[in-house]
């Protein structure tokens, strides 16, 4: 009878959700917005809007299962999701408005778009579409492994992890491909009053039902597990996450997370830049509701003690599913269940615009179906997940530091090349591949951290120093560039003779009022296609 009222409870919810995404876009096919209504919401998001989309980057599965394994395992250590958030928006305040005046000056719609323009080659942006798509695929991983357990655990374990990583596919790709980025943000707003509704019951219920207070719960922590409260954690050592590699992680991921595909998409979702400056300011207090499934993960190790491996990542439902009424863990399980669908969408919503952008344009009779072909790419990538998922299991949070140290290899080739006009192609591709072979090196010979500091870190500095040091060695990039080492050459091996204002972005603080930039300047602006 639980299982039937908790699956109850969570099925109802999910017609809700997908009934949500298809009221989100109704009445917008006629638009004529095509690929860019719907992968980045035709650029009219609004603040709210904007706000519960990109919060989405702090509340995913990990949120319920990951990081309250992580306070289960190690504890202090996973503080690091706190701090690398936090500093990650104060440098979106000026990364995101910057990224989105450039995007939107020359109708561009992501990561991949924005690379091919600034180098003036259409197949850089496919070869970087399909590296970050091997980046992401992880992440979807992620979210499908978690929503999978949460289906599991709710349903009291009548449902199979198997068939709850097929549900979480299915839900979420149909979802995704009908209702793009402006359904996500609709279902989004759902998705946040739940979690916030859920965390803070629990927040309370949890020390008070089992312990008869936070003062209890401390002193009891303090007392019998004091090493979860300091680094390197309960893991010692030998864990390797000591001070070096929680200040190099959060370092690392705060500059990582604002090119991350997923938040560069909220960020050309958005009506204007400074609702991007203004969700920089307030995103940051959505982040302390992330105490609590770390906190009560600590709080299992009394509870539910004797979890090893990925079932560590069930510390926290264990205590909701063997204290609470069936339907309070259906809405429990609804609200992580959510916090996997929103993310997991945009990330395949991601993949198929960077493909149908940036990878199937570069053919002829594709070029017109832009949005039916990103759609099925959509598809592609949401299987290709979950037969990782099936095939390679691994847990959340490593799954999660993967992708991110990975992507943080485009850090030079994008972001430095925006603001500095003399960074040459070659410079960048070098630099791209000294930093990804040495992560993948690092990462799967078992040396992440390496000599106490995060591998994605080391492996950034490597290809910083190549691409800046082939940059200055090159008297001329050998694809056609100008003798003084200065701007790459187009296509055709003429110099780029392109105005600043077409290659660099430009401090958005500083520049014109965002209301400039309207539909004229839009359609005068060349495509990066």
């Amino acid at each position: 009878m639980n299982a039937v009222v908790a699956t109850s409870v969570f099925g109802l919810f999910m017609v809700a959700t997908v009934a949500l995404g298809l009221l989100a876009v109704r009445g917008r096919a006629g638009t004529g917005g095509g690929l860019a209504e719907w992968s980045v919401g035709g650029r009219s998001l609004g603040a709210v809007f904007i706000w519960v989309l990109m919060a989405g980057e702090s509340y995913t599965s990990f949120s319920y299962l990951g990081a309250a394994g992580w306070g289960y395992n190690y504890g202090a250590p996973v503080l690091y999701v706190v701090a690398y958030m936090s500093c990650g928006y104060a440098v979106g305040y000026v990364v995101g408005p910057m990224l989105w005046r450039y995007a939107r000056r020359h109708d561009l719609v992501g990561i991949t778009d924005i690379i091919a323009h600034r180098y003036g080659r259409p197949w850089l942006g496919a070869l970087v579409a399909v590296l970050a798509s091997a980046f992401l695929l992880p992440y979807i991983q992620l979210q499908i492994t978690g929503m999978g357990v949460v289906v599991s655990v709710i349903s009291y374990g009548t449902i199979s992890l198997e068939l709850g990583y097929f549900i979480a596919f299915a839900v979420t790709t149909g979802f995704v491909v009908v209702s793009g980025l402006r359904g996500s943000a609709w279902v989004s707003v759902l998705k946040d009053v739940l979690v916030i509704g859920t965390l803070g019951f629990l927040a309370v219920y949890v020390p008070m039902h089992y312990f008869d207070g936070y003062g209890p719960l401390l002193d009891r922590l303090v007392d019998e597990k004091g090493a979860w409260l300091t680094l390197p954690g309960a893991g010692g050592a030998k864990s390797g996450l000591g001070t070096g590699w929680f200040v190099t992680t959060s370092l690392l991921n705060a500059l990582t997370v604002v090119i991350f595909p997923t938040t560069v998409a909220g960020y050309l979702g958005a009506r204007s830049a400074d609702a991007l400056r203004r969700n920089a300011i307030w995103l940051p207090a959505y982040n302390v509701l992330l105490f609590v499934p770390m906190l009560l993960g600590m709080a299992a190790l009394f509870v539910v003690p004797g979890l090893t491996g990925a079932e560590s990542n069930l510390a926290l439902f264990r205590l909701v599913v063997d204290s609470l009424p069936a339907w309070a863990v259906g809405i429990i399980g609804v609200a992580a269940a959510l916090s996997s669908v929103v993310p997991m969408a945009v990330f395949m919503l991601v993949i198929g615009t960077m493909w149908g952008r940036s990878v199937l344009s570069l053919v002829p009779r594709l070029r017109t179906r832009e949005k039916g072909a990103a759609q099925v790419v959509v598809v592609a990538a949401g299987v290709i997940a979950l037969v990782m998922t099936y095939a390679v299991p691994n847990t959340l949070v490593r799954l999660s530091l993967i992708s991110y140290e990975a992507m943080a290899q485009l850090l030079p080739l994008l972001l430095l090349g925006l603001v500095w006009r003399r960074l040459t192609l070659a410079g960048g591709l070098s630099g791209l591949a000294v930093g990804v072979t040495a992560v993948c090196a690092l990462v799967f010979s078992g040396h992440d951290p390496v000599w106490g500091i995060n591998a994605g870190i080391v492996a950034l500095a490597a290809n910083l120093v190549v691409a800046v040091g082939v940059t200055y060695a090159g008297s001329a990039d050998r694809l056609g560039g100008k003798p003084d080492g200065g701007p790459d050459g187009r296509p055709d091996g003429r110099p780029d003779d392109r105005p600043d204002s077409e290659v660099l972005a430009h401090d958005s603080v500083d520049d014109v009022d965002d209301t400039a930039l309207d539909d004229t300047s839009l359609n005068a602006s060349p495509n990066a296609s």
